[in-house]
């Protein structure tokens, strides 16, 4: 086309022309400017086309750079939240003064401000057994005082590394002279005490420390396979593996009433997050599993469950929340949306999940230079750590004295976030990072306000954050589950380890009491007496039987 307008429309001939030609030329002389300002017009839509291709590409381009700065932040950088320069989020007046009333308001009874204090460092526990080491003087060093005493100088932290042992049972058994139907002579012998799995070579307390180890401590069967090996035992990590999908029987009772015991509360905390399992029916092993953890019950016997499921799909938190009236804290995930609405539930959100879409977007963000124009996405986390000091300085107090500070202090800040938040929509490239966060969370927040209603709500889901996170850690080394029976086995495992925590118990005194009993718990109340707030250790040996002898 630009050939064209380059090639002239009537060229001037070497040969007169003629009155009828020019005549000719005249009469259509409309025709061919109406041709050229059409070809003009097609190179301007084609300049025109061609400069909105170049800006679609810079656009691209600088969304791929952000994606690419986000993907290297993640790989090489930290992975803390917390930015260098937040204490420059405060510059803006408004925040300045809400922090300042905030002060007031909390401190005002406060004469004057407490000195600030050398942190102590904390002492051992006190449940830990003491062994008392006394350094005496000599008889020459004391000869001629009135009196001697000792003073505790020091206390060391020492520790005594595993050590495995046999435990032999010998069964006594006494011979009678009276005989049976058969003729035979009547022979009693002695009990022998139950074991959770029956005829297993492996102790209680062997199977407590394989599963602490496992769970707790993310150590994977081959590498528990080789410590025992060094310790002079020669247990397969498939004899370890059976025994845990085995257990998994053996704790469904106590499972059954955790759930009970959680449904019966009235808020909840919900997260899901990903597992591979090669063998499952239907899925191939590459295929996203999800493990499932739901955290909650009354507000001081606090139940973690973990639940296995090959599905992300709405069914599954329809099925785990059956029967449960009350509140509801997750992130944006929609498969929340059909329990809330089938039920009595109460959904909120998290700030936590709103604050982290806005420092990805920092974090992708170029390399900011001194004295450079704060981002979008950098005020935004200003205003939403305005929150978290708030609720900071409110931690200890009742909850409806929460509830009353909230709405007194947390409202205004969230009214001027999302007057902030819509104002500013528009103002940010579409796609970018920084608009995806903007969107999502004026998208949650309805529920992401609703902490501010009850003072026994949390402001994010971090407790069920912080539940999941030993099994994301554990994944990093033992990578995946084997088979749908497996996965099931460790949630339930995981299930009673971060229950024991939640409640305060440590978790292998807590395992080691249950496979202890649980053999024997054969009602309702002898399962009930294995929940967490029921449990007394002072039934249960510290160490297991030393020195069993017998006679043959």
């Amino acid at each position: 086309m630009l050939d064209a307008l380059e090639t002239p429309l009537n060229p001037v001939p070497d040969t007169p022309v003629s009155i009828p030609a020019l005549l000719e030329v005249i009469e259509h002389k409309d025709d061919l400017i109406e041709q050229k300002e059409q070809a003009i017009a097609d190179r301007d839509r084609v300049i025109a086309d061609r400069d909105h291709l170049i800006a679609e590409q810079q656009k691209l381009l600088q969304l791929l750079e952000e994606q690419l700065r986000l993907a290297k932040h993640k790989r090489f950088g930290e992975s803390s939240e917390k930015q260098p320069f937040q204490g420059d989020f405060f510059d803006e007046a408004e925040l300045e003064v809400a922090l300042g009333d905030i002060e007031a308001e909390l401190e005002q009874a406060d004469a004057a401000p407490p000195q600030r204090q050398r942190k102590k460092r904390e002492g051992f526990a006190e449940t830990l057994p003491r062994v008392r080491v006394d350094l005496p003087l000599s008889d020459d060093e004391k000869a001629g005082a009135s009196k001697t005493f000792f003073t505790k100088v020091k206390e060391e932290l020492d520790i005594i590394p595993a050590q495995a042992q046999v435990i032999e049972y010998w069964q006594e058994k006494a011979v009678f002279d009276d005989t049976d139907a058969t003729g035979q002579p009547l022979i009693k012998a002695a009990p022998r005490p139950a074991h959770p799995l029956g005829k297993c070579i492996a102790s209680v307390a062997l199977l407590a420390y394989i599963l602490i180890a496992k769970y707790a401590d993310a150590l994977p069967l081959y590498r528990l396979e080789r410590i025992l090996k060094r310790y002079g035992g020669n247990i397969s990590r498939t004899a370890m593996a059976n025994w845990i999908i085995r257990l998994d029987d053996v704790f469904k009772p106590l499972i059954n009433l955790l759930r009970e015991h959680q449904l019966s509360g009235d808020y909840l905390q919900a997260d899901e997050t990903r597992i591979q399992v090669l063998k499952d029916a239907g899925k191939v092993a590459t295929a996203d599993k999800w493990m499932w953890l739901v955290r909650g019950g009354p507000p001081d016997q606090p139940v973690v469950l973990f639940h296995y499921d090959a599905s992300r799909s709405e069914e599954v938190p329809s099925r785990l929340l059956d029967g449960f009236e009350g509140v509801l804290q997750t992130d944006g995930y929609a498969g929340y949306n059909r329990v809330c609405r089938d039920n009595p539930i109460r959904r909120i959100g998290c700030w936590d999940h709103a604050r982290r879409k806005f420092v990805e977007a920092s974090q992708a963000a170029p390399t900011k230079k001194k004295g450079a124009k704060v981002s979008k996405a950098d005020v935004a986390i200003g205003k939403i750590r305005t929150l978290y000091r708030i609720e900071d300085k409110i931690k200890d107090l009742e909850p409806e004295q929460k509830q009353v500070q909230r709405q007194r202090l947390s409202r205004p800040v969230l009214d001027d976030l999302e007057i902030w938040l819509q104002a500013n929509a528009s103002r940010v490239p579409k796609d970018s990072l920084t608009a995806k966060a903007i969107s999502y969370t004026l998208n949650q927040w309805e529920r992401l306000v609703g902490y501010c209603d009850d003072g026994n709500l949390n402001i994010s889901n971090a407790l069920a954050e912080n539940a999941i996170r030993p099994f994301a850690v554990g994944r990093r080394n033992w990578l995946f589950a084997d088979t749908a029976r497996g996965a099931k086995a460790s949630a339930t495992v995981y299930s009673l380890i971060e229950t024991a925590k939640a409640n305060g118990l440590e978790p292998y005194q807590y395992l080691r009491h249950v496979l202890a009993h649980i053999a024997t718990a054969d009602t309702l109340e002898k399962i009930e007496a294995l929940l967490p707030w029921h449990v007394s250790f002072q039934d249960s040996p510290s160490r297991p039987p030393q020195g069993i002898s017998g006679t043959g």
